[in-house]
């Protein structure tokens, strides 16, 4: 490299204007964020009592099967067999239940967190029209840097301002 190309390389590195936000911060203050985290806890509550309503049903009547195999309930060695294997197809319903929520809690957790982050994208991106910034990083991963260039408040603020007025409209 000659010393011209070096000495560009420096002055374009000095003149790069960088900006951080605290992604962690907008998803705590994020309105749009604690709605979707609000609409999680429901689900989660109401995914929660049917698998709860569900187990509690099961045990009951295995505790039923127990005892009544214990004290000689069944007339046939046979229907004890069936008897149990109905509740071991039940058992089985309810870990397929409980894996099923467990899969739609998580696929829906993701789906907030890919809403949260498109929509700080969206927004990063046309409030980057006007500042000109040539990057624009995420505060977690910053060590050490200048307050000044941190825009978090800024950009929830802002956040904040046009999810509200988008629900207004609804």
């Amino acid at each position: 490299i000659s010393g011209d190309s070096a000495n560009k390389t420096v002055e374009e590195v000095k003149s790069l204007k960088i900006a951080y936000v605290k992604a962690d911060s907008v998803i705590l203050n994020y309105d749009l964020a604690q709605d979707l985290h609000d609409e999680f806890t429901k689900s989660q509550e109401a995914y929660n009592s049917e698998y709860g309503t569900k187990r509690q049903s099961f045990e009951k009547e295995a505790a039923a099967f127990q005892e009544k195999l214990q004290r000689g309930g069944f007339l046939t060695e046979q229907r004890a067999i069936q008897e149990r294997d109905r509740l071991l197809g039940k058992e089985q319903e309810i870990a397929r239940l409980d894996q099923e929520l467990s899969g739609k809690l998580a696929e829906m957790q993701q789906a907030n967190n890919k809403q949260i982050l498109d929509s700080l994208l969206n927004y990063l991106n046309e409030y980057n029209k006007g500042k000109g910034y040539d990057y624009i990083l995420n505060g977690a991963e910053v060590l050490l840097g200048d307050e000044a260039h941190n825009i978090t408040k800024e950009v929830l603020q802002a956040l904040n301002a046009r999810y509200s007025l988008g629900n207004t409209k609804e």
